[in-house]
């Protein structure tokens, strides 16, 4: 199997970051972003009714369940990375390395952020209510009642625990996205997506595009979390943490390593 040199993965990397932050009109942003987050959702909606789906089963072995939603959920990544869309979490690491050698200034790459960020959301929110919550996809059990704890968990902790699990999710996520522009074919990418992200959907990181999904979800099936709960206590610390583990621990790491000295 020939995959990619880092130091030619980092050149992929760095030409990737650059398209997305500089080729595409402000329109065609958005339509990228939003399809990112509609794809992430549908990722999120299959490890539900996958993992929540055998009760019996994993109520004996939690740590099945976790197995099961990890090992489906990365099909929203594969979708991002193979048909080209702007998931926020992956331009956190792509957009890093032209703004360490100054072919993008840092007001362009938070503009990008912000955007995609924005756009992810509404992708996000269309899946949880045109496809799941008005169809009731996750309105009987055992799903209803897991979609609730799923949410309220992701918003109990406390700000500094969500943080962290938020490094540790976008780590996986952009440590994924490194490894598939190292692959040169289909099944390499695919398989790139799969294993990292597994790994941090069976950890229980917090992704924060991921979370724009769980949480209203639940919020609309009744679940007691007000919208201040939402960003406060979920989206804000997972976001900032995100971008940590996104920009500094690989898409700056990475630059420095591979970089011209």
């Amino acid at each position: 199997m020939s995959v990619n040199s880092p130091i030619d993965t980092l050149r992929l990397a760095t030409d990737a970051g650059i398209a997305k932050a500089t080729s595409r009109t402000f329109s065609r942003l958005v339509v990228a972003a939003f399809l990112a987050g509609a794809y992430i959702a549908l990722g999120g909606v299959l490890s539900i009714i996958i993992g929540f789906g055998f009760p019996e089963i994993t109520a004996a072995n939690p740590g099945l369940q976790r197995l099961l939603s990890g090992l489906v959920f990365p099909v929203g990544l594969m979708l991002v990375v193979v048909l080209g869309a702007d998931l926020f979490t992956g331009n956190n690491a792509l957009l890093v390395p032209p703004m360490m050698n100054r072919r993008l200034s840092p007001f362009v790459v938070v503009k990008n952020w912000a955007i995609v960020w924005c756009a992810n959301f509404a992708g996000c929110l269309a899946v949880a209510y045109f496809l799941v919550y008005l169809t009731g996809l996750t309105a009987i059990e055992p799903y209803a009642s897991s979609v609730a704890k799923i949410a309220v968990g992701k918003t109990s902790a406390s700000f500094g625990v969500i943080f962290l699990k938020g490094i540790g999710a976008n780590w996986c996520v952009c440590l994924a996205v490194w490894l598939a522009l190292s692959g040169r074919r289909l099944g390499e990418k695919l398989l790139a997506c799969e294993i990292p992200v597994m790994a941090f959907v069976a950890l229980g990181y917090e992704h924060c595009i991921a979370n724009m999904f769980f949480i209203p979800l639940a919020m609309m099936q009744g679940a007691d979390i007000t919208v201040g709960q939402l960003f406060v206590s979920n989206l804000i610390p997972a976001t900032l943490g995100n971008i940590v583990g996104g920009a500094l621990f690989v898409g700056a790491v990475h630059a420095y390593l591979n970089g011209r000295r």
